[in-house]
């Protein structure tokens, strides 16, 4: 595989996911002017999982800055073995996602936005359903105040 310039080693350390792409108009008496807002997550797939919305009148700047941001935003997920230790309701505005704990072999069952966000952070097992709200901004801050509020696993 050829060597992309201007990326780094760090790229096989982190999995990165877009999951949504937005065109923001601001009006002025000038007329519209246009940009790009992208939401974006990342992990190590350890534990550790961070998201950020970059904004930018390119979509590949978009991105790019909400990459470094979600890098700055990383935090780490409390996991027993492949899945969460407890069941949780995360919840932000009108969103709440359920995050319920598998049985090994199970797979991540979530839609979109949650899965990408259970991916990164190295969780295989997870049983999930998004209830009220379908916006996935609002829907992935959901999903992290979820595994932000998980208590750690003891082992007894």
């Amino acid at each position: 595989m050829a060597k992309i310039p201007g990326r780094s080693e760090q790229q096989s350390e982190y999995i990165e996911r877009i999951i949504s792409i937005n065109r923001v108009t601001k009006v002025t008496k000038g007329g519209k002017k246009l940009s790009f807002s992208a939401l974006v997550v990342i992990g190590d797939t350890k534990g550790r999982v961070g998201f950020a919305l970059g904004k930018a009148n390119e979509v590949a700047d978009s991105i790019r800055k909400g990459l470094i941001h979600a890098k700055r935003g990383l935090f780490p997920v409390s996991l027993k073995g492949t899945t969460i230790p407890h069941e949780i309701i995360g919840e932000f505005g009108a969103a709440k996602v359920l995050l319920k704990p598998a049985s090994e072999g199970t797979g991540v069952i979530a839609a979109g936005p949650v899965r990408a966000v259970c991916e990164a952070a190295g969780i295989k097992d997870i049983l999930t359903k998004c209830l009220r709200s379908n916006n996935p901004i609002n829907v992935v801050k959901a999903t992290i105040d979820g595994l932000k509020n998980l208590k750690a696993h003891e082992n007894n």
